[in-house]
């Protein structure tokens, strides 16, 4: 994800291309020669609604139920699929021209999820500036394999990993690792407490690209600290499991790209979620566990799965 699409390919199409990540379809190949007119705040304008639904998908799927027992062993894969559905909001922004172009007006114009038809503008002498189309978005998703292995003293710990690499491909490579750890809170309240509670917290880290003069084309951070609430009901042969939950999150965008003159530029981006609400549902059973939750913040998402294993089994 960068202001040149190189790097915004890089990082969505390498997503598409993992097997383990889903992403949309993309604009014509074009578009690629024109993003790289962008710098400082016109490259944040362009690229944040990606950079929020980016962090937001990642930040998702920590903790599905609160229920961790205190001393058993319990191991599961899971395939947690998140996604973010872009508003009109997210399509276009304000952005002025550049290399010295005049009138320096600024004008409403696509970002990275936004139409994917440019936009000229004329200027001072005839002379004209295009403002780049965007990758035409409706969706972003993720999918992101984790291994959940617990529990001691009602502790677990959660790994993300995930690494692709392809040296003629558009996307050259995309690493991923998270890790995380969850204690159960409930463990404290009495033999049998009236819900069950759980708090954690979860660092990733992905890189994706490589720069011609800075190593990676993005390095991006991932960091969510959650409070959660659930109870497990008996339904039959399942079980079912409503859950809620509070986190507090954070995400940083490093890029890294060279410019339409060649002159390497570096983007720093925020995303927008700092605090998040999730309500969701489970259904837990013998071999596994299958959930769906809905998550309100700045950038709201959703998020579904599937883990297979003993989660969560009794004591």
């Amino acid at each position: 994800m960068a202001p040149d699409v190189r790097t915004t390919r890089a990082l969505v199409l390498g997503i598409a291309l993992s097997p383990f990540f889903a992403a949309p379809a993309f604009a014509d190949n074009a578009v690629q020669n024109q993003i790289s007119v962008y710098t400082g705040d016109n490259a944040i304008g362009y690229l944040q609604p990606l950079a929020n639904a980016f962090g937001a998908a990642l930040n998702s799927s920590f903790g599905y139920s609160a229920r961790i027992p205190r001393n058993s062993f319990h191991i599961s894969l899971e395939a947690p699929v998140m996604g973010v559905i872009f508003e009109d909001k997210d399509r276009t922004f304000q952005a002025t021209p550049e290399n010295d172009f005049t009138p320096n007006t600024p004008h409403t114009v696509p970002t990275v999820v936004g139409s994917g038809d440019a936009v000229t503008v004329t200027g001072n002498g005839g002379a004209q500036f295009s403002y780049p189309g965007g990758l035409n978005l409706n969706s972003f998703g993720l999918i992101v394999p984790q291994l959940r292995v617990g529990s001691v003293f009602g502790t677990e710990a959660l790994v993300r990993w995930i690494a692709y690499h392809q040296s003629d491909s558009d996307v050259g490579k995309v690493d991923l690792f998270g890790i995380g750890g969850r204690h159960s809170l409930s463990q404290y309240l009495g033999a049998k407490p009236p819900l069950d509670l759980s708090v954690g917290a979860m660092w990733q880290k992905v890189s994706v690209g490589a720069s011609g003069h800075s190593g990676d084309f993005v390095k991006s951070d991932a960091f969510s600290v959650q409070l959660q609430a659930s109870k497990r009901a008996p339904v039959g042969f399942l079980s079912f499991e409503p859950y809620a939950g509070v986190a507090w999150e954070k995400f940083s965008v490093d890029l890294s790209y060279d410019d339409t003159n060649g002159n390497p530029v570096d983007v720093s981006l925020d995303g927008s979620n700092n605090m998040r609400f999730t309500l969701g549902a489970g259904f837990n059973f013998v071999v596994g566990h299958l959930w769906a939750d809905y998550n309100w913040a700045d950038m709201n998402n959703f998020s579904f799965g599937l883990a297979l294993g003993n989660v969560g089994g009794a004591e």
